[in-house]
């Protein structure tokens, strides 16, 4: 839990708020004291959410749903108002850990435990079902662990089965991982029914019985592609439990068993828990329980000056008070650079003062596979840090330690050990791939090292602990997502029929984004259609699917799939058969072996990218001039890749820092963390935020449209724009 801050409200509709449980892109949850002296989870929704017709009502049915559940093993319903300006729900507050947590911290739990726990999620089950409602997202998270049994929570996507859904038609609903095929598919509201839930709750006995996903880890794509077309992990399923969990498991809802059943399998679910947590759990749920019993309460919110310092707007002293204020693009705001803490090292910053000197590391590929993009990144960190000790107000120095991976794991491992050893260390920042940004994220983790990448996407999942305590930043859109910009393209340009070139060389990214292609044609509104022609991952024949589809007269094709030379090879076989429409693909393929075995079939190809060119950005242009001076490159040659957003990332670092420091942050280090997952910054490229990989509209402010034009790609813009007004 962290205190209040200094934005925050002392007390709502008679909830005495005692501290923070959580923060969110939707809102805060807080801990609170009833009027009456009892403990509560208050869910408070951002105002800029409520004002959103859709949300709001979405909040009114989540109220309504909990309110409906009066079992002894979910949290019950204190108070609500969805229509206040800023609604709130209160539950009762449950001190225990989440099954993810005690898991996390303990390992897989024994039999005993499990079939207790098991018996009494069912049962909450069984009563939601009798009710008419589907919880729909039964997960690890979602369990707490109380004394005398667990308890269920989140019901903000549950809803009456069969009612009509009030998230994005076909969107997926649910957890990867957690999830049921059919939720999984995203059929539509009549096939989620109760035997999803039963499903999910299969995968959570899985888990807590081996301490592994039932469906593995990995990318979103991958774990649902094992979930709809793969047999689970059950392996070290004990066998007195194994038959049961396979039938909850069952693809075919209709195979599986209901909610009372499975109490039933398990034994009684209403009768004493006794001592049913194993050995460790309990101590820490009365530790838990002591330190709320022994909050003080915050005494009421006070305004001690109604007017803002002489010299400083009341926009900007109320912004520069707010737990969200947003820096500028380029550098660090006003508000923050008047700060100035004190402190001994070398610098004065012009103060006569010695300064504090703190270490950003850059743990980055400079001599493998991605070296290209690794240098990038290493470029833009050092001038964004070159460009601050530069400053006569800074109230610090920064250094940089770098450390060459070479896009191997094992060395980005070793790497980042070494990196902790860097006194004054506050963040690392730069892997290129999945696999070094994991190898380096399971040792900081361990450490609270806050982690972040422009390049490496790694799904959620991935790095150990992240659904305790977040120290790896992304903010960066995922490669799932790239296919958005082509399609909106097709859609701006009234294209109904898109033909699909599914590579299945690209295994599990490949099946997922033409499911995302199917399931959001371009021209949607229009009646727009997918026909998908696939090439098998050991043919590099690609005449025929080309063939099929242009058979089928589309409006615009796609390559679906990861290779660049694979793609050359679409690209030569769509100009060899006459097309010459428009085509596109992502960034996996927009690669300089695309461009030389493509040749001229690449000319006037789309690709969708998470990286922009910042000559065409116009705020750059300070930027642009600096890096081309920096490093010696003449005014024609290209900034290089994932320069622009590395110097953004530095920035946002060095804003968290500052913030961090003028605080007097018991742990620098923490407050840095704490800060980038508070506090966005507006970049030149973007908006960084740490809410991206929770608000879709988010995600997608780092995606641009590119196109290939006289052999050279070119930049577009970020690709909604780019798609309206794109050749």
């Amino acid at each position: 839990m962290q205190p209040l801050r200094k934005a925050d409200p002392s007390a709502i509709a008679g909830y005495r708020l005692l501290g923070r449980l959580g923060a969110g892109g939707m809102g805060v949850v807080f801990l609170a004291r009833s009027g009456g002296g009892a403990l509560a989870a208050l869910k408070l929704i951002r105002a800029e959410h409520a004002a959103d017709p859709g949300f709001r009502e979405r909040f009114r049915r989540e109220a309504r749903a909990a309110e409906r559940i009066t079992g002894r093993w979910v949290v019950r319903v204190l108070g609500a108002d969805p229509e206040a300006r800023e609604p709130w729900l209160a539950t009762e507050y449950v001190p225990g850990p989440s099954l993810a947590e005690a898991v996390a911290l303990h390992g897989a739990l024994p039999e005993p435990t499990v079939r207790a726990l098991g018996a009494r999620l069912a049962a909450a089950l069984a009563d939601m079902h009798e009710a008419g409602l589907v919880h729909r997202d039964v997960k690890p998270g979602n369990v707490l662990l109380a004394l005398d049994g667990p308890r269920l929570i989140d019901f903000g996507i549950a809803r009456s089965a069969g009612a009509t859904a009030l998230t994005a038609t076909d969107a997926m609903i649910g957890t990867p991982g957690f999830l049921a095929p059919e939720q999984a598919r995203a059929a539509g509201a009549g096939e989620v029914g109760p035997a999803s839930d039963v499903f999910s709750l299969g995968c959570v006995l899985a888990y807590a019985l081996t301490g592994e996903r039932p469906f593995g880890t990995g990318a979103v794509a991958a774990v649902v592609y094992r979930t709809v077309h793969e047999e689970p992990d059950l392996d070290e399923v004990p066998d007195t439990v194994l038959p049961l969990v396979r039938a909850c498991l069952a693809k075919d809802p209709a195979d599986r068993p209901t909610a009372p059943e499975v109490r039933a399998a398990l034994g009684d679910a209403e009768g004493p828990a006794g001592d049913w947590l194993p050995a460790g759990l309990p101590a820490l749920i009365a530790q838990r329980s002591s330190r709320v019993l022994d909050l003080p309460v915050p005494e009421p919110t006070m305004l001690v000056d109604s007017e803002p310092p002489k010299g400083t707007s009341r926009r900007g002293f109320l912004v520069g008070g707010s737990a969200v204020a947003i820096a500028g693009a380029g550098g660090l705001t006003a508000w923050l650079l008047s700060r100035t803490p004190g402190g001994t090292g070398r610098g004065t910053g012009g103060t006569g003062a010695p300064l504090d000197t703190y270490t950003i590391g850059v743990l980055t590929d400079l001599s493998g596979p991605t070296k290209a993009d690794g240098r990038g990144q290493e470029r833009g960190i050092r001038l964004a840090a070159e460009e601050f000790n530069a400053r006569r107000d800074r109230p610090f120095d920064v250094r940089l330690r770098v450390e060459d991976d070479g896009g191997r794991p094992e060395r980005a491992r070793a790497a980042a050990l070494a990196l902790l050893k860097v006194p004054g260390l506050v963040g690392i920042l730069g892997p290129t791939l999945t696999s070094t940004a994991v190898a380096a994220g399971d040792e900081l983790v361990l450490h609270g090292m806050p982690l972040a990448s422009v390049v490496a996407d790694v799904p959620a999942g991935q790095i150990k602990g992240q659904e305790t305590k977040t120290t790896y930043f992304q903010p960066r859109t995922i490669q799932d997502m790239m296919v958005v910009a082509f399609s909106r393209y097709l859609s701006e340009h009234g294209a109904v029929r898109t033909a699909v070139v599914e590579d299945r060389a690209g295994g599990e990214y490949t099946w997922f984004a033409v499911k995302t292609m199917k399931q959001y044609p371009p021209s949607r509104e229009k009646g727009g259609v997918v026909t998908t022609h696939p090439v098998e991952a050991g043919s590099e024949d690609f005449g025929p699917a080309v063939r099929e589809a242009l058979a089928t007269d589309p409006q615009g094709v796609m390559y679906v799939g990861t290779s660049p030379r694979r793609a050359a090879l679409c690209a030569r076989a769509l100009r060899d058969q006459g097309y010459r429409g428009p085509r596109g693909s992502v960034e996996h393929v927009l690669q300089p072996e695309f461009l030389a075995a493509a040749g001229a079939a690449a000319e006037g190809w789309y690709f969708g990218t998470g990286y922009v060119d910042p000559d065409g950005l116009p705020k750059a242009k300070a930027f642009v001039a600096a890096y081309r001076k920096r490093w010696g490159l003449a005014g024609t040659t290209p900034v290089d890749r994932f320069a622009t957003e590395a110097y953004d990332l530095a920035n946002w670092v060095l804003q968290a820092l500052r913030t961090a420091a003028a605080n007097h942050a018991e742990s620098v280090t923490s407050g840095v963390r704490n800060d980038l997952l508070q506090t966005p910054y507006a970049g030149l490229a973007k908006l960084y935020t740490a809410q991206a990989g929770k608000d879709t509209k988010l995600a997608l402010l780092g995606l641009y449209l590119w196109q290939v034009k006289s052999g050279v790609p070119r930049f577009l813009g970020v690709f909604d724009e780019a798609a309206r007004t794109g050749t």
